[in-house]
């Protein structure tokens, strides 16, 4: 997308990649863009937009994610001063949206405690039927070439525990920087 995030009259660039980054590309002069800042989501991006959301007279960025998660960032200042021995007062507003959150979470609470109660009991039950629920995966396999190697990206809307790679020729597992997997090798019988 292309917004005015910075607040000086030129739009940026917003960019989202599929390895959860979003980069905010400004143009100074008439070369290259220039990286001004960029944040690093644990999931791949699938669309980007600059806008005024959340609170009016601050501009923010929506990203969604490959599982459906909405990621904003806020140009409003998180903390705010003040001075000595003075109390921090909220808005009516603000006291009004902490309790509804408040009770919201409550209620997820309650909620949350009776399903797995129920869970509990039928899975106890003599006709209880175990399966494994169907998800979607969102693979990519491909080649850096700068350093002639391949990316191999697993995305689905759960935890991934283990991922086993087996190979016919040898393979060279390489560790990056956003790779939050630990690798161990096992040598394969060939029976």
């Amino acid at each position: 997308d292309s917004f005015d995030i910075l607040g000086d009259g030129v739009k940026e660039l917003l960019v989202g990649r599929d390895d959860g980054m979003i980069e905010i590309y400004s143009f100074e002069s008439a070369d290259d863009p220039v990286l001004r800042h960029d944040y690093a989501l644990s999931e791949s991006i699938a669309s980007i937009q600059g806008g005024c959301v959340g609170r009016d007279g601050y501009d923010e960025i929506l990203a969604a994610t490959y599982s459906g998660w909405l990621t904003g960032l806020t140009t409003e200042p998180v903390h705010r001063e003040g001075g000595s021995g003075e109390e921090l007062k909220l808005s009516q507003e603000m006291q009004n949206k902490i309790s509804s959150l408040r009770n919201e979470l409550e209620q997820l609470q309650i909620k949350v405690l009776q399903e797995r109660e129920k869970y509990q009991h039928s899975s106890h039950s003599s006709t209880a039927v175990s399966s494994v629920p169907a998800f979607s995966v969102n693979e990519k396999f491909t080649l850096n070439k700068d350093d002639a190697s391949y990316s191999l990206i697993l995305e689905v809307q759960t935890a991934i525990d283990n991922v086993l790679v087996q190979s016919d020729v040898p393979l060279d597992l390489l560790d990056v920087d956003k790779n939050s997997a630990v690798v161990s090798f096992s040598s394969c019988d060939s029976e």
